[in-house]
């Protein structure tokens, strides 16, 4: 089942990053990051009652621990989701959305730096081949053109990913519940956060942005939806397994992203580019098996 969910989440992931892609050329960083947030809300509301008519349990009791773990991934999904917006203004669609994709490499380093893991051969093999894969995409060519910047925003925002996906964990086995239940409960309490600390934000310092997003209520609502089915995807499949299985197998990501890049927003996706988001998704193989 977490497989299928996985599934799920690569896909709407993919197509939620193509309409932020959209969406940047017109609206401001702060506002397209509120759009994946602000109608996903109420469906994840709706999903959640939907489960509990269809299996109806207790309601949860939320610990200190519980809460500090959803305010931390509330904070560092809009962190990250800020960043790949901004990686998106630089760079196209595919490359920006690939750099997001270090989180699993990133993951892996934290955890060797700060918790002690151990990386075998092919674990610091794809560590290595990971950071090819940035450079080769954050510089045009080569090194006369090195976009330092743009990798280390890239990095940073898969940082951010990394640990939302690690904290969303956390905080699902911290309620006892069934997994799609606390699953949701964990999107739902996530999303509302992050709706309310956006929509706050921008009131007090940009209505202008509030405005924009008001006048395209289509791609908004596309980015809020794929958003939230993508998110119950991520959150119910790292309730059932561990982030590094869901996060690998999520690679598939990559291939997604390549072919709305190509199809469908016609993007021009260069060789070295392909190869390099293939090097991505291989060095995030071999780190997690590592």
């Amino acid at each position: 089942m977490w497989i299928l969910f996985t599934f799920l989440a690569a896909s709407m992931q993919a197509w939620r990053n193509a309409f932020q892609s959209q969406l940047s050329r017109e609206v401001k960083v702060a506002g397209v990051t509120l759009a994946r947030f602000i109608w996903a809300g109420p469906i994840a509301g709706l999903y959640l009652l939907t489960l509990y008519l269809w299996h109806p349990v207790a309601l949860p009791e939320l610990s200190p621990v519980f809460s500090l773990y959803v305010l931390g991934a509330a904070a560092m999904q809009i962190l990250a989701t800020a960043l790949m917006v901004k990686l998106f203004k630089m760079k196209n669609f595919a490359v920006g959305a690939g750099l997001a994709k270090s989180e699993a490499l990133v993951a892996a380093v934290l955890g060797v730096i700060f918790f002690g893991t151990q990386l075998s051969l092919s674990g610091g093999l794809g560590v290595i081949i990971g950071g090819v894969a940035i450079f080769m995409m954050s510089s045009r060519q080569g090194l006369k053109d090195i976009s330092v910047l743009t990798a280390a925003i890239g990095l940073v925002c898969g940082s951010a990913f990394a640990l939302t996906s690690l904290w969303v964990r956390e905080a699902s086995l911290n309620l006892e519940l069934p997994f799609p239940h606390r699953a949701a409960w964990v999107l739902l309490l996530v999303i509302t956060i992050q709706t309310l600390v956006l929509l706050a934000y921008l009131y007090v310092s940009d209505k202008q942005t509030l405005t924009a997003l008001w006048q395209r209520p289509k791609l908004t609502l596309l980015t809020s939806t794929t958003s939230c089915l993508g998110s119950i995807g991520w959150f119910s499949a790292m309730s059932l397994q561990a982030v590094p299985y869901v996060k690998t197998l999520g690679q598939i990501e990559v291939f997604f992203m390549l072919l709305i890049a190509m199809y469908w927003l016609k993007q021009q996706v260069k060789i070295k580019e392909v190869f390099a988001l293939v090097m991505i998704a291989v060095a995030a193989i071999l780190v997690m098996w590592g």
